[in-house]
């Protein structure tokens, strides 16, 4: 994977139309200090889309509502990010168990190879990080409404000869707050305590 690439593309996609300031607009606090997220200047609701979990029920952005989410696009047979990503979500979500339960993030996946990623395949690999880790699909123009909305980069690549091929993607972490609005984004390197540290950070000031 070419990860400068995809570092690049989700920094202009994740940015666009941000200001520098890390200021929340509901409210004359000073920002919480952050070392890996950036918190955007105002909140931007995420757009209707219609995908399913990894049981097959309706998942769309009612779906998010009253609860904090660590929404992450990956794909199952993504042979290094992706797992490390979402090992890295597993222990933040240990990490911050100590929060209130309203406060404590699901952790999602969506997939961007849906052609492979049915809901049984999401389910096996999901549960494997944490049981209580929610993996997303649908059809490509599903996912694609989300991928637009936040700048997500993916390039699948072309067929071999064994009907394999690659998929390359953006690695951020998005941080979609309790009104369904993407508030923040985690950009690479991850790291569980970081994440974990700005996490708290965000979610004292929103509640406070």
């Amino acid at each position: 994977m070419n990860r400068a690439f995809v570092a690049v593309a989700v920094l202009a996609g994740a940015l666009v139309g941000s200001a520098a300031a890390l200021i929340f607009t509901s409210a004359r606090t000073a920002p919480p200090v952050l070392e890996r997220a950036t918190l955007f200047e105002t909140p931007r609701p995420l757009p209707g889309f219609a995908l399913v979990d990894q049981a097959g029920r309706a998942y769309d952005r009612e779906r998010m509502r009253g609860r904090w989410t660590l929404l992450f696009f990956g794909f199952v047979n993504c042979p290094d990010i992706c797992p490390t990503t979402l090992a890295t979500l597993a222990e933040v979500r240990r990490v911050v168990a100590d929060l209130p339960a309203a406060e404590r993030p699901d952790v999602v996946l969506a997939s961007v190879d849906p052609a492979r990623d049915k809901p049984a395949v999401l389910a096996r690999y999901v549960a494997h990080f944490d049981p209580a880790f929610t993996g997303i699909t649908g059809s490509d123009q599903s996912i694609e409404v989300l991928t637009r909305q936040l700048g997500v980069a993916v390039i699948i690549g072309p067929p071999a000869a064994d009907g394999s091929y690659a998929v390359d993607h953006s690695a951020a972490i998005f941080l979609i707050d309790p009104e369904a609005r993407l508030i923040a984004v985690f950009g690479t390197p991850h790291e569980a305590g970081a994440i974990a540290r700005d996490y708290r950070s965000i979610v004292a000031a929103r509640s406070g």
